[in-house]
């Protein structure tokens, strides 16, 4: 069988979707030895992927994802290399593909939070995009002979929001990578991210649903009772978001913020090592990889209670309500403070970890891809 993986986002670049395909690829390569893969990507991460075996190779597709491009050249391409399963993991299978695929949705977002907020487009270019968007998930979920998803909570939304029958679904969880090596040659937290003081730690992008903001709110207090001891360092690739995010520090006068913009693997361990604890205080996910990739570094996580994060992370984090800038407080506080609630949560992280692993992702989407290409033959 000829399976292709649309890999186009494929690298750190491209946050946990990027994390994904990634290490999903890795370790398909490493146990599967009979079917023959073949890897979508762009010249921008071309580089960024080397097939170690025969069966598999890579097929530059230079086409920019959610345009018309995607939608009336992609299809050709896959069509040319003869797929006999194509695995788009994420929801943007366009519209005019034909053959069979397999879809990796991770959450609804667009469902959750159709905000203007989240986007930096005229009122009426925002709302055609998100029909467009909207309807090509739906499409999308409609014609997969199968879809996968990383948790219960994104599978319920999926069946509620798509009105897909439980059965075509599939909850295969993800993994954080493994701890990163030091970085050579080493740095200075100091010299490089002007990182001086006891810090919190937070990973990731700055869209809306991230709830950066109310944590700004929440830190402002907290740094003023705690006379400015400690930092605040947010970790993200810069962007509009994060500019915007720049903008509310400064208008409300809160110090002791440290924005580093993009920080590569080999550094972002050392960011991990030395905070005093991860806080995630978002409102939406599907999944939630950054609090676990905390944990592979004995870092205490304070995580908000909402949508899927309490199935993930369990007892290994301290949980707040996202909305309540007192209740994130309390749970810092409590895990700076607190030694034993500490120890535990770091010790629960711990055990937590053994539960995900990459080679587990693989396996099962493995079974995924033989499954629905024996329903298909039959």
């Amino acid at each position: 069988m000829k399976i292709g993986i649309d890999a186009r986002m494929l690298g750190p670049k491209q946050g946990g979707l990027g994390r994904y395909i990634e290490q999903l690829i890795i370790r398909l390569e490493q146990i599967d030895t009979q079917n023959n893969y073949v890897i979508f990507l762009r010249t921008e991460n071309w580089h960024d992927y080397v097939p170690k075996n025969s069966n598999f190779k890579k097929i530059k597709a230079d086409i920019p994802w959610y345009g018309f491009q995607e939608q009336l050249l992609f299809p050709i391409l896959i069509k040319k290399q003869k797929i006999d399963l194509m695995h788009f993991p994420h929801w943007n299978v366009p519209l005019c593909y034909y053959g069979d695929f397999i879809v990796t949705i991770h959450d609804l977002l667009l469902w959750q939070f159709p905000t203007r907020k989240a986007s930096t487009l005229a009122p009426i270019c925002y709302w055609l995009k998100n029909k467009i968007f909207r309807l090509t998930i739906k499409k999308s979920a409609q014609k997969a002979k199968k879809i996968i998803t990383v948790s219960e909570f994104s599978a319920q939304d999926i069946i509620k929001n798509l009105h897909v029958p439980k059965e075509k679904i599939s909850v295969i969880y993800l993994s954080p990578l493994p701890p990163i090596k030091n970085s050579e040659p080493p740095f200075s937290l100091r010299e490089k991210y002007n990182i001086h003081k006891p810090y919190w730690l937070y990973v990731g992008v700055a869209y809306p649903h991230k709830n950066l903001e109310t944590l700004i709110d929440a830190w402002k207090i907290f740094s003023e009772k705690n006379n400015d001891e400690y930092q605040l360092v947010l970790v993200g690739k810069e962007n509009y978001f994060y500019h915007q995010l720049r903008t509310y520090i400064k208008k409300n006068n809160v110090h002791n913020v440290i924005l580093t913009g993009f920080v590569p693997d080999t550094e972002l361990g050392e960011l991990y090592k030395n905070a005093t604890l991860y806080v995630f205080p978002s409102l939406y996910e599907g999944f939630g990889l950054p609090p676990l990739e905390a944990m592979q570094y004995d870092l205490p996580v304070i995580s908000s209670n909402s949508s899927c994060l309490p199935e993930i992370l369990k007892d290994a984090a301290l949980y707040f309500n996202a909305k309540n800038t007192q209740d994130i407080i309390g749970a810092a506080t409590t895990i700076i403070k607190n030694e034993k609630i500490r120890k535990m949560i770091i010790e629960n992280g711990r055990k937590l970890l053994q539960k995900y692993s990459w080679d587990k992702t693989a396996i099962q989407t493995l079974q995924i891809y033989s499954s629905t290409t024996k329903k298909v033959d039959n």
